[in-house]
């Protein structure tokens, strides 16, 4: 117990994770990539210390997962753990050989996977590409960190790099830790919630089939996965900006009417559900929005498309119920899908619709360092057949 700093319960969204993560190890689930290129001046040393400093000051990120023996998995924080550093030149190497380094060491990295159990759940490497240009590779399991959380990291990792390059000591990190939104979660009256999901979810009692061969497969190791992406032109985009300003919605609210209106098309079903990851944290939580950890969760949006009404006020009651079932985001979706009419064999949904809106963007958290981030890629993996992502 002399590396134990703390031993708190996991949220519902950690316990789905942790469960697809342990039943399928060889398919890395929720095991995650951030690739960018760094231009610029840089000093390796000085980052990874900095990188080391935001890990000890962060209790997310010296965190562990234990689940054998056990009647509820626990997190577990770690007083230290070493963050794994890689560090490789690739300057001697030609431009192509270069490419083929990388993409060699991004499918290898992947393949490692990250055992829970052993914190910190991330690693970073640094290949130096040119004198002045470096590719940074930030792996890390999606158990301990959320979409909003990766930007104030690299803000605080910067931040820290900075103070390190000037010979001052690096910041501490300025942020009240995970186990306060456990503590927080544990007091929400899981009563209120039945009995809003339950209203929400009557009279379902058929999962919205997807309109894809074997979409309904989940886990082994034989899995196929594939990404296709979709760039609107900046018309495109201003111009449902100015709809959604116009009309008092939210682009959220847009894209959420569109996958369903999709849905319940290429399906014939005019009661579609399907899957929506939201922020989960709770405005009553004070420094909720400068906390990093796992705040996500992801709850089923119902759309009943055979309503008559004009479109502007089923949007607008399609928002009014987003609204309300904010109210209830810590909700369990384990316990949700046992208070509806689905057969105990049948998934609640097989697509949820992620809609990436984050307060911060990580290129923009370097402050007066002449080193720039550009390029940021994303590779991860979920457990559902299909994950429609929109930012």
């Amino acid at each position: 117990m002399q590396n134990v700093e703390d031993i708190y319960a996991l949220s519902p969204m950690q316990q789905g994770m942790l469960f697809h993560s342990v039943q399928a190890p060889l398919d890395a689930v929720y095991v995650e990539q951030k690739v960018c290129t760094l231009r610029g001046p840089l000093e390796g040393n000085a980052l990874r210390r900095a990188w080391q400093h935001v890990v000890d000051d962060v209790p997310a990120l010296r965190t562990a997962f234990l689940w054998e023996g056990l009647d509820d998995p626990l997190q577990v924080v770690r007083r230290h753990a070493a963050l794994p550093w890689i560090e490789e030149d690739l300057r001697a190497l030609a431009a192509g050989e270069r490419e083929r380094r990388l993409a060699r060491f991004l499918k290898e990295d992947r393949a490692r996977g990250i055992p829970p159990s052993s914190a910190p759940l991330m690693r970073v490497a640094l290949f130096r590409i040119e004198d002045d240009v470096h590719e940074l590779v930030w792996t890390h399991h999606h158990l301990v960190l959320d979409g909003w959380s990766l930007p104030l990291i690299y803000r605080d990792v910067f931040a820290s790099y900075a103070a390190l390059r000037a010979g001052l000591p690096p910041p501490r990190v300025a942020s009240r830790p995970y186990r306060e939104y456990i503590r927080w979660l544990l007091q929400q009256d899981r009563a209120e919630a039945a009995r809003f999901w339950r209203r929400e979810l009557a009279g379902f009692d058929t999962p919205t089939p997807l309109p894809i061969r074997g979409a309904g497969a989940r886990g082994g190791g034989d899995a196929t996965y594939g990404d296709t992406e979709i760039v609107t032109t900046p018309e495109e985009t201003q111009a449902l900006r100015a709809f959604a300003r116009g009309h008092a919605l939210t682009v959220n609210t847009l894209v959420q009417a569109a996958w369903g209106l999709l849905l319940g098309f290429e399906t014939g079903t005019d009661d579609v559900v399907f899957g929506a990851t939201v922020s989960g944290r709770p405005p009553d939580l004070p420094g909720v929005e400068s906390m990093i950890g796992l705040f996500i969760n992801t709850l089923p949006v119902r759309l009943r498309l055979a309503d008559r009404r004009a479109l502007l006020e089923w949007l607008r009651d399609l928002q009014a119920r987003q609204v309300e079932m904010r109210q209830y985001e810590y909700s369990a979706l384990t316990e949700i899908r046992q208070w509806t009419a689905v057969p105990n064999d049948r998934p609640l949904f097989d697509s949820i619709l992620v809609y990436e809106n984050y307060p911060t963007d990580p290129a923009r958290e370097l402050g007066d360092l002449d080193v720039r981030i550009e390029s940021l890629k994303s590779v991860e993996r979920g457990s559902y057949p299909l994950i429609v992502k929109a930012a």
